[in-house]
């Protein structure tokens, strides 16, 4: 069992008072834990399944890479169970610069969208958008959900706890 060690922990935002500053602060927020988790894992333990399932941490951020894609890009995904495993070649290095590109990508997307109530605009994507409101929802569920898996994966691989 690895020795634990504690990164300094970050405090969850505080944002102003609207809606879509508080949605948004949230979100970016663990967006921002992800990626902190895994950059200074070892390789190959970051990219090995550490659970039953098959899970590693490098493939919870392509996963979450593929998420954000389609939800705030349009971007189809055809086999999301493929999304959990990074390519052989992709380092930490290069997964983790994808991912804050997609994020920055995503983030202009939003930038544009004053109306939380208003369909996401998806480009290339037919059938009915949901609310701006509701992507942001569920990208803060989702990626709330991935850092806790995140969170024992790293404490897994060498002992790092911490947001």
């Amino acid at each position: 069992m690895p020795t634990a060690s504690r990164r300094q922990d970050t405090p969850p935002p505080r944002t102003a008072n609207s809606e879509a500053d508080v949605l948004r602060g949230f979100l970016d927020y663990l967006r921002a834990s992800i990626a902190t988790k895994v950059e200074g894992a070892a390789e190959p333990q970051v990219r090995t399944p550490a659970v039953p399932s098959g899970t590693s941490l490098l493939g919870l951020v392509n996963h979450l890479i593929a998420v954000e894609s389609a939800t705030f890009l349009g971007e189809q995904v055809t086999d999301w169970q493929a999304t959990l495993r990074p390519a052989p070649q992709d380092s930490v290095s290069d997964v983790v610069t994808r991912y804050r590109a997609t994020v920055d990508r995503a983030n202009k997307v939003l930038d544009a969208c004053t109306d939380l109530g208003a369909p996401l605009p998806r480009p290339g994507r037919s059938g009915q958008s949901p609310s701006i409101r509701w992507a942001l929802t569920h990208m803060i569920e989702e990626t709330g959900r991935h850092a806790g898996h995140a969170d024992i994966l790293r404490e897994l691989i060498d002992g790092t706890t911490g947001r």
